[in-house]
């Protein structure tokens, strides 16, 4: 693969056994355990643990976990059939590394994990950043289409899963959607992780096999009981949205947030942040801004009275 500016040489890959699968995940600055709150990343749907390269470089001072959920980056290729299993594979993985300290930070479908598992290891946690997280309003949860459909009939199923080469990836997706918008190392490093050898040929498969993550799309609406542990969390949680949706959205435009607007009045504890004019992928499109704010939410801590 080619050189890759600012590498973070000190990221330890490493797996772990929570529950039936084998996660994995990667971890830098152990030896500060303890120091500083640690930094727990959760990703997207369709994405990985090393999507959060450039904002993990902003903070060297602290102990950092990023973790490939079910089915992604590294970890077992599972089907997700409920998203109470992304909660639980999350909730166990903390519980496995005997995690505390935590400020969660979790993108989309990572946000909703970490709600569910601060739900239930509340102790463990400082606080939560929750990225555009995949929490709609609760009576949309009533609406779930009939459970029954296969994951290969979604359209993200049927993805380009195989490339050349990390290169060839960056350059067929950067003109297309959303993907255009994410800085240039992001996109790399999208490119670079999202990839695994071919175990049947030459080149690399997508390390997220399209149909997982066309189950985890057609499972967004399962988890209803997200709301018990939003109402039950005391901690402080910060909410920040995208653009919101038109009334009549295309459901295939992934750009547009998917977060319930009053999401953050029902946490007892919560603070909202719209970015009206950035897309869903806000890590990728303003990782920076995204670090800047995650440091303020550190630097509130710190000053909070103990």
């Amino acid at each position: 693969m080619p050189a890759h500016p600012d590498l973070l040489d000190d990221y330890q890959e490493k797996r772990v056994q929570a529950g039936d699968l084998r996660l994995a995940y990667f971890e830098r600055g152990a030896e500060r355990r303890g120091q500083k709150p640690t930094l727990l990343f959760a990703h997207a749907t369709g994405f990985h643990a090393r999507l959060w390269d450039r904002i993990v470089r902003a903070f060297p001072g602290h102990h950092v976990v990023a973790l490939d959920q079910r089915g992604h980056g590294r970890s077992d290729k599972r089907q997700v059939q409920h998203w109470r299993e992304v909660v639980q594979d999350l909730t166990q993985f903390i519980i496995a590394l005997d995690l505390n300290n935590l400020v969660g930070i979790g993108h989309s479908m990572g946000g909703h994990a970490l709600v569910g598992a601060a739900g239930q290891e509340e102790a463990r946690f400082k606080k939560l950043i929750l990225l555009d997280p995949v929490i709609f309003k609760e009576a949309d949860y009533d609406l779930r289409p009939p459970s029954g459909a296969m994951p290969e009939s979604h359209p993200t199923a049927k993805r380009r899963r195989e490339f050349s080469s990390p290169e060839e990836m960056v350059a067929r997706l950067s003109s297309k959607g959303s993907y255009g918008l994410f800085e240039p190392d992001v996109m790399l490093d999208y490119c670079r992780y999202g990839l695994l050898p071919n175990p049947e040929g030459d080149g690399y498969v997508l390390a997220c096999p399209p149909e997982i993550e066309a189950s985890l799309y057609l499972g967004s609406l399962s988890n209803k009981d997200i709301y018990q542990a939003v109402r039950r969390l005391q901690l402080p949680v910060l909410v920040v949205r995208a653009m919101e949706a038109e009334p009549l959205r295309d459901t295939m435009d992934f750009s547009k947030s998917p977060t319930w607007p009053g999401l953050a009045k029902a946490f007892r504890n919560g603070r909202d942040i719209y970015y009206a004019d950035k897309t869903h992928f806000l890590p990728m499109q303003i990782p920076d801004e995204i670090a800047k704010l995650i440091q303020d939410e550190l630097d509130g801590l710190a000053a909070a009275p103990s």
